[in-house]
């Protein structure tokens, strides 16, 4: 039966699940069935078409297509040979305090400028109350660089206690070494790199924050465009251990569990301009990056992800922020130190239900080498991953995990970290998942889930497959191999030019995973140097043109899960052997192309302007 109707206004929610719809009608086939139900769509128009009614299911693959299904890729644990002998403590001890639950991040860096990439991990204490056997620090292990790590904690100057969290990586002081900065539970800790040997500065610069929020995602990113590196840091909820126990959550056949977010009161995070003295100023209240609900007036954001980006193209960087079990935010950069928070409107705040997420980690790129920009985030479990993407590459953003072949094989995993990587080298972004339960005996609960829980990789297959970008990578190596996973993160350990992942774990060891695939694909490296004091061009875009296919990739350490990843950005080339531009968008605004003469190496770029020198600059024919 046909009505005609005359339609109220969609919602913004309602319009972005028409445009995934429509999408999914007209550009990616039928797609993986939830019944035959689907949104009934309405457009104010001359003639009112009439309600139809369209039938889901699964995509299908070519199987004639040898490029739809996943080359041999394999990861190996190489953690011990390497020598990283990290394990991290989640201070647990039968209370069951939500703190336990999180694990620490991990940062790739450069400490000591000698072009290979080191590795520093955070780790937590013990309870000052149940102080245990061990004194558990954090740690910095120097690569060689062949792949092989030598513990250089304590003459670093790195051997300390702390309810480490997260870490961001950034030459805040523009000195040309890179410093890092940790989040913790209880104040945070700046820590400036002089030489190779780091130094506490965190009260003379003003970032300790206070000692009853709970910190974890940080980033260094360049939000006023005056050159230098601001600190943005989240906060998670209202914590304090008899807030905890009071709370006293449960669990029917297992007694008192970790209380789900849920439960606590949301926080504020902290927005820190640099003086470009060495102090920092909190400018958190005036920038626009307090979110209250309009009824309690209590706080929001319960964050725990955050990646910068330009998400609109004006050339202001603007804040994603993932937060558990409430809202995710979009920081809008509005050029002037203030932001506006968008993300409901832009699509990014609730999953395709309009229901808040436990959502851990995130990540963004352009997945599909066009102008389209992906957010994928990890959600709790049973939940499926997001993979937020614009719509002819402009926003509002669409939901389009289903779509996409990521979100069924991603739901029964409880993820956090996620990140986006090319791990045969073919030219497409991989996407990679640490996953992991926060209950021991959460099987004694859900049959289906598990407390440690393989790794996951998804392999971009591009438009071979028909539909769906990715396919779960079931033959992995030891990707195969349940972890209690946490924070990931990705460099090319041992100069091969593939890129190697490393996965926390909570209250177990950090693994380290070489990419061994052995496909043959070229690749190029980048290595960007821009003008002091962001050095590091912290914030710049690089495009690169190769057989007719232009891949993105942005100078952004901070992504995945309270980590960072190496500075340097990789570009797979498949059989591709030359590269036909590239041009490179810098963090001020400027613009620079260049023809490399050279593939299977990492180039080094210097701005025009710069003061630092390269060892390895092959600018070929620079503009």
């Amino acid at each position: 039966m046909s009505t005609k109707i005359t339609p109220p206004p969609l919602t913004e929610g309602e319009a972005i699940i028409r445009r995934a719809l429509r999408r999914s009608l007209l550009g990616l086939g039928l797609l993986i069935g939830m019944g035959a139900v689907a949104y009934l769509v309405f457009r104010e128009t001359e003639k009112t078409e009439p309600i139809r009614e369209a039938e889901i299911r699964a995509p299908k693959v070519d199987e004639q297509q040898a490029s739809s299904q996943p080359p041999e890729l394999r990861f190996t644990d190489i953690t011990e040979q390497a020598g990283i002998d990290f394990t991290h403590v989640n201070g647990a001890y039968g209370e069951r305090l939500m703190p336990e639950t999180i694990g620490s991040g991990a940062a790739f860096l450069d400490y000591d400028n000698d072009g290979d990439q080191d590795l520093f991990l955070v780790d937590f204490r013990n309870w000052h109350d149940h102080p245990g056997e061990t004194m558990p620090l954090q740690a910095l292990y120097r690569n060689d660089g062949r792949g092989h790590f030598e513990d250089v904690t304590a003459q670093a100057g790195l051997d300390f206690e702390a309810y480490g969290m997260g870490v961001a990586v950034g030459d805040f002081d523009a000195d040309g070494w890179v410093d890092l900065f940790v989040s913790t539970l209880k104040g945070n800790r700046l820590l400036r790199n002089e030489q190779g040997r780091f130094r506490d500065v965190t009260e003379e610069a003003g970032v300790a924050g206070r000692e009853d929020r709970w910190s974890t995602g940080a980033s260094f990113l360049d939000y006023d465009r005056d050159g230098d590196l601001d600190l943005f840091v989240l906060n998670y909820v209202k914590w304090s251990s008899d807030i905890d126990l009071e709370i006293d959550f449960r669990l029917a056949g297992l007694g008192r569990a970790y209380g789900a977010p849920s439960h606590f009161i949301g926080t504020h995070s902290y927005l820190y301009r640099n003086e470009g003295d060495g102090r920092f100023a909190d400018v958190s209240a005036d920038a626009g990056i307090r979110v209250e609900d309009a009824e309690s007036s209590l706080p929001v954001g319960k964050g725990l992800g955050v990646v910068p980006l330009d998400y609109d193209g004006d050339g202001w960087l603007d804040l994603v922020v993932a937060n558990d079990t409430a809202r995710n935010f979009l920081f809008h950069n509005l050029g002037d130190g203030r932001f506006e928070e968008i993300g409901a409107l832009e699509g990014l705040a609730y999953d395709r239900r309009g229901k808040p997420t436990g959502a851990m980690g995130i990540d963004a790129a352009h997945y599909r080498n066009d102008p389209e920009l992906a957010i994928a985030i990890g959600n709790f479990a049973n939940e499926m991953s997001s993979l937020f993407v614009t719509v002819d590459g402009k926003p509002p953003f669409a939901d389009e995990a289903v779509l996409e072949g990521f979100g069924p094989a991603s739901r029964q995993a409880l993820t956090f970290g996620v990140l986006f990587l090319d791990v045969d080298l073919d030219g497409r972004l991989d996407l990679v998942q640490a996953n992991g339960h926060l209950e021991h005996e959460i099987n004694r609960v859900q049959a289906s889930q598990t407390y440690a829980q393989p790794p996951q990789l998804f392999w971009n297959c591009g438009e071979a497959c028909g539909g769906a970008s990715f396919v779960p990578v079931t033959d992995a190596g030891d990707f195969a191999n349940p972890l209690v996973g946490r924070a990931a993160a990705y460099a090319d350990i041992d100069n091969d030019g593939d890129l190697d992942v490393l996965i926390t774990q909570n209250g177990r060891r950090a693994v380290l995973f070489r990419n061994d695939q052995q496909l043959g694909h070229h690749w190029l490296r980048m290595k960007l140097i821009g003008r002091a004091p962001n050095s590091d061009a912290i914030g710049a875009r690089v495009e690169l043109t190769s057989g007719g296919v232009t891949q993105y990739r942005d100078v952004m350490p901070t992504r995945s899960y309270l980590s960072q990843v190496e500075l340097p950005v990789t570009f797979g080339l498949g059989r591709y052997e030359t590269v036909d531009a590239v041009r490179i968008t810098w963090p001020d605004g400027s613009m620079q192309s260049l023809v490399p003469r050279r593939i299977d190496t990492t180039l080094t770029v210097t701005q025009a302007g710069s003061e630092r020198l390269s060892d390895n600059q092959d600018p070929g024919n620079s503009e």
